[in-house]
């Protein structure tokens, strides 16, 4: 009985080895497409996040206290250079001009008597600088009155987009209180950060940069209609991060753009040497990119770092080198330390096929 369970059991394991063995060969038979990543001098289009401004954007405050009187404007209204605003009640701005006036005549007076004095030798010449001096005393107060009271008058200092007006009529208005912000959005500006890498590429590199045209995706994921032009570069960079601002200068014909708006520019990026592999050779764990590298036929993981991506491409800049042989197809029918056999395919051979496919 025994004898019989032991020769039993024998047949099993044979049969199984013999399963095992057939399935190693059927997947050793299936042979997966490698190539290689290819070094090429590039340019690819980045993005980078932007934060969108007018050209001049101001606080609009109360230079004088007193009672709001009159508003003559609403929210999103467009005024011209030199509009009248707002008035600050100016009854105690006029009485105290009238006083200043009424001063200066008074003074005005007084020099012309201690003149005529002085002509006739009946009071010395000090008399009469003594009452100049209180003169010019008085039309310096006259001035300082009409500034007070010119400044009760609140004109737009030049033509734009009247922002919200958080005070209503009436309302005691402190000296430097905000009224209002006036934004000219005539052209607007988008400032977004380079790191330096990127920015020596970009200085270094200007002939192949081609000009400094940009262009701009809005939030909502459609471009500008119009094209951008990148015009300053910040002196510093900035500890923290390492980046340096740019700013673009975008036309704003239709009044689309919004001071605050957020967006993101695109700018073409020169690469020299990149370092190329195709899309469809990498695949994703938790936002990282891995592709698999075939080392004595079998298949080894690794993480890569994507500096940029041409259509249906990836440029490398770390975890590869150009002598690796990566996994072109079948990267989901693998797994780590799978031994495979494979096809070798040049790198050339496969950029074409996939630019013909994309045609």
């Amino acid at each position: 009985m025994k004898k019989a369970v032991v020769f039993a059991g024998l047949i099993a394991f044979l049969y199984l080895v013999g399963c095992t063995s057939k399935k190693e060969e059927k997947e050793e038979s299936v042979k997966f497409k490698v190539t290689n990543p290819i070094v090429l001098d590039t340019a690819f289009t980045k993005e980078y996040v932007s934060q969108i401004r007018s050209i001049r954007n101001i606080e609009i405050r109360a230079v004088e206290k007193g009672y709001l009187q009159n508003i003559y404007v609403d929210e999103g209204q467009y005024v011209n250079a030199g509009q009248v605003l707002f008035r600050i009640m100016p009854k105690m701005y006029q009485a105290e001009l009238l006083k200043a006036q009424s001063e200066m005549k008074a003074a005005e007076i007084e020099l012309l008597n201690s003149k005529t004095l002085a002509d006739k030798n009946i009071v010395s010449k000090s008399e009469q600088a003594m009452a100049q001096a209180k003169l010019d005393q008085a039309r310096a107060e006259v001035a300082m009155a009409k500034l007070h009271l010119s400044f009760t008058e609140i004109k737009a200092p030049f033509s734009g987009t009247i922002d919200r007006i958080p005070k209503k009529l009436g309302s005691l208005i402190d000296e430097g209180e905000l009224l209002t912000s006036l934004s000219d959005n005539s052209k607007m500006f988008a400032y977004f950060n380079v790191s330096e890498p990127e920015y020596l590429d970009y200085q270094t590199n200007t002939k192949d940069r081609g000009d400094s045209t940009v262009s701009l995706l809005l939030a909502n994921g459609k471009p500008l209609q119009y094209k951008g032009k990148v015009e300053v570069i910040e002196s510093e960079f900035d500890n923290e991060t390492g980046n340096i601002a740019f700013r673009a200068s975008f036309p704003n014909h239709d009044k689309l753009l919004r001071n605050g708006e957020t967006g993101k520019v695109l700018m073409t990026v020169p690469v020299k040497n990149a370092l190329i592999i195709p899309q469809k050779a990498t695949y994703e764990i938790q936002d990282k990119k891995y592709v698999f590298v075939v080392e004595n036929n079998v298949v080894k993981s690794v993480e890569i770092t994507v500096t940029g991506s041409l259509p249906d491409l990836y440029i490398v800049q770390s975890g590869i080198t150009a002598k690796d042989k990566v996994l072109l197809e079948g990267v989901q029918k693998v797994k780590e330390n799978d031994k495979i056999k494979f096809e070798y395919q040049k790198p050339e051979e496969v950029i074409n096929h996939l630019r013909l496919k994309a045609e």
